[in-house]
């Protein structure tokens, strides 16, 4: 109950709760008020954020970085990412079970759907079916790469050549495995277990026929070949391209545009591993709508330290498989951007 006794400028008492206070008394309350409403509107410490990408020598965990540290500027101070080395996809789904705090994660979407199946290595567990997207990172795109001033034009010009189809047990090694079961070429082509980071001298030097390699778009050793010998990169048929995606759940559809390296010019129909940032819905709307909106205004200053985030855009959205945690989803709405119905 508030009450006040007299009128205008003559107003000297205030009942408050049956009690009587002067004027100046109540300045005084009224003063004190309002710092403790000023104080309480100033959060005490920044919003912490756990974020998880990979090994510290992975291009994940570099991506991790960036928009971290891009997503703490746009907050001005709001929150805090902290980036922590995993060991990949596979344990940072798992870890959405212990980490108790504001959780962002790097995933390919392939795994999520098999901790969703409850596939191994994952147990049946109703968590994993609150995960949510936030937005894409830059793809891992597979380029086969040869000399354009060889033979090899096409994937079946491969058989007899020794290739190297990337290091061993790496993404590059099995979808390479992966199109050359679906061409009918693995028993033909002399696939060579070497280094990756070898690969683009000796091909240079004309001692293998090729080699694959996954990596975000422009591949740096990929423009580093490019520029001292005459490249071509193969691309594949629409056909191959679906039946690899229905034995491998972890790929999509990828096109390497024209003119991203010298002397390729025209786009290469490829095969590449769509990864995303994703947290729970135990995230806050606010929270998440914030993260959304920051990583989309800093993607330009993003691509200016490193080009690949130049390729990422609103529509890899459906390329992630997973529902949009209900914050992002209201970004996207403000921005109009196409979000299937699926994973609204």
């Amino acid at each position: 109950m508030l009450q006040s006794i007299g009128s205008g400028h003559f107003l000297s008492q205030i009942i408050i709760a049956g009690r009587s206070f002067s004027v100046a008394v109540l300045r005084v309350l009224a003063a004190a008020c309002c710092a403790v409403l000023v104080f309480a509107f100033v959060p005490a410490r920044a919003e912490t954020i756990t974020v998880h990408a990979g090994k510290q020598d992975t291009a994940s965990y570099a991506f991790a970085r960036q928009f971290a540290e891009a997503l703490a500027l746009a907050g001005n101070g709001a929150y805090t990412l902290v980036v922590e080395e995993s060991q990949g996809s596979v344990q940072n789904v798992m870890d959405v079970n212990r980490i108790d705090t504001d959780y962002v994660f790097i995933a390919t979407p392939g795994v999520i759907a098999q901790a969703q199946r409850g596939d191994p290595p994952f147990d049946p567990n109703p968590h994993y079916g609150e995960v949510r997207a936030l937005f894409p990172i830059p793809a891992q795109v597979l380029h086969w790469v040869v000399r354009a001033d060889g033979k090899i034009r096409v994937f079946a010009d491969l058989a007899g050549q020794p290739f190297v189809p990337g290091s061993k047990g790496s993404a590059g090694e099995r979808v390479t495995s992966e199109v050359l079961q679906v061409l009918a070429l693995d028993k033909t082509v002399r696939l060579i277990d070497a280094d990756i980071a070898g690969a683009p001298a000796a091909l240079k030097d004309k001692q293998i026929g090729g080699f694959a390699l996954a990596g975000s778009i422009p591949a740096p050793a990929v423009v580093e070949l490019a520029g001292a010998a005459p490249i071509r990169i193969l691309g594949l048929p629409v056909a191959a391209i679906a039946k690899v995606r229905a034995l491998d759940d972890n790929t999509a559809a990828m096109v390497i545009p024209k003119g991203t390296y010298k002397g390729v010019d025209y786009d290469v129909a490829t095969i590449g591993l769509p990864s995303g940032a994703f947290t729970t819905i135990a995230m806050t709307n606010g929270l998440a709508y914030a993260l959304t909106k920051a990583f989309w205004t800093q993607q330009a200053e993003l691509a200016k330290k490193n080009p690949a985030w130049r390729m990422v855009a609103p529509s890899q959205l459906a390329a992630l498989g997973v529902r949009v945690h209900p914050g992002a989803l209201r970004y996207y709405n403000e921005a109009r951007v196409p979000v299937p119905a699926e994973l609204r």
